[in-house]
């Protein structure tokens, strides 16, 4: 519940700066028209993007007789769930990790690396196929499109608005062009920080739904200690846009990201640091809210 309330007050301030960009900007209308644009583009993505995720991933359809585990546990966790069965995917690298896509669940598909299917028990692989299939439960990927759409259109407002001086043209109020300026530079910047802290706060509910799923929290924050050092030491060459779906960080070997970042570093992060995620399932284990 608290990761909720605190993904509706993130997309609230998201709109708020968009319409605070708007506003300082002297351009309402415009505003509406990057929105709308950005509502089309984002909305052709929302539609299209399990397919180019699984794509951009190198996920390819496996039947049940080659993968008859994963088959398994992932039809037993949708009928927990009331869930339709999802497509399965397996990507051929050796990195542990995975992921699920889709904008709801009659369009789901689940994919998960060779790698993570050699390092894991049947517990561990269970909490992990329950955090992604609580990815699409909880309507991630239509929480994500929105806030890129909102993301988008304050991008393209203050681009608009750096090309044409939209933001200077006010000569009878010089504070509020030099309000305008600023909230031309800060506006994107915040709108970004805004939307990790978005994909940060469901990564956090995604755990916290699929260890209540499964009714093993600690399963779970074993398999992520796991997916920590594997994803450290084993690269794994996929397209950063899509690299937030992943259960844990996928360019994490590729970067030399570590948990033990700057406090400024985690606010540009996709995914929040793994201790602190396990901290949180071991706190959920002991009935420690």
């Amino acid at each position: 519940m608290q990761n909720n309330v605190k993904t509706v007050g993130l997309m609230a301030l998201l709109g708020g700066l968009l319409v605070a960009l708007g506003w300082s900007l002297g351009s309402q209308n415009g505003a509406l028209i990057a929105l709308a644009v950005a509502a089309v583009m984002n909305g052709a993505m929302y539609f299209f993007s399990d397919k180019i995720a699984l794509k951009s991933a190198g996920a390819v359809p496996i039947d049940e007789l080659e993968l008859p585990n994963v088959y398994s546990i992932v039809r037993s966790l949708a009928q927990r769930e009331n869930m339709p069965m999802p497509a399965v995917y397996v990507i051929n690298k050796p990195q542990p990790n995975a992921f699920a896509t889709g904008r709801n669940p009659k369009h789901a598909a689940v994919a998960v690396t060779r790698g993570i299917l050699q390092i894991m028990d049947h517990n561990e692989l269970e909490g992990v196929l329950a955090h992604e299939l609580a990815h699409v439960r909880n309507r991630d990927i239509l929480i994500a499109s929105v806030a890129a759409t909102i993301g988008a259109a304050l991008s393209f407002l203050a681009r608009f608005a750096f090309w044409t001086g939209a933001g200077r043209r006010n000569n009878d109020n010089p504070i509020g062009a030099i309000v305008g300026l600023v909230a031309v530079i800060i506006a994107p910047l915040g709108a970004m920080l805004v939307q990790m802290a978005i994909s940060r706060s469901r990564e956090f509910q995604a755990d916290a739904s699929g260890a209540e799923s499964t009714g093993s929290p600690l399963a779970l924050a074993r398999a992520l200690a796991k997916l920590d050092a594997g994803t450290a030491r084993i690269p794994m060459d996929v397209n950063p846009a899509v690299s937030q779906l992943f259960i844990a960080d996928p360019l994490k070997a590729l970067g030399g990201r570590r948990d033990r970042q700057s406090a400024l570093a985690r606010k540009f992060s996709t995914h929040p640091p793994t201790a602190e995620r396990i901290d949180r399932l071991e706190n959920m284990a002991m009935g420690v809210r």
